[in-house]
């Protein structure tokens, strides 16, 4: 008689879904207009333009916007973009 090795149950690998999340912040600053702050939204991130820039003048009004949440990888990836033009952004966990 043979008998069969026990298995394991397995750990399933993490989705995205499993990530952590972070919200991607825009700060407001003195340094950039209005209308480049709309145009680095919309080419940087998956906003229309009518998108970028209602988040634009939230930001510009209150401070600060929340621009998206997403998993820790891609926040990070849209942070960097839009640090690379000189925007204040940074990561929050959600």
């Amino acid at each position: 008689m043979t008998t069969a090795a026990p298995t394991r149950p397995s750990t399933p690998a993490p989705t995205r879904q499993d990530l952590p999340r972070f919200h991607v912040v825009l700060h407001n600053d003195d340094k950039h207009d209005m209308y480049y702050v709309t145009d680095c939204l919309h080419l940087d991130l998956p906003f229309s333009a009518s998108d970028a820039w209602r988040l634009m003048y939230i930001a510009h009004h209150r401070g600060q916007s929340l621009l998206l949440t997403a998993h820790r990888e891609l926040a990070e990836l849209y942070r960097d973009k839009l640090r690379s033009r000189g925007l204040t952004v940074s990561l929050k966990p959600a």
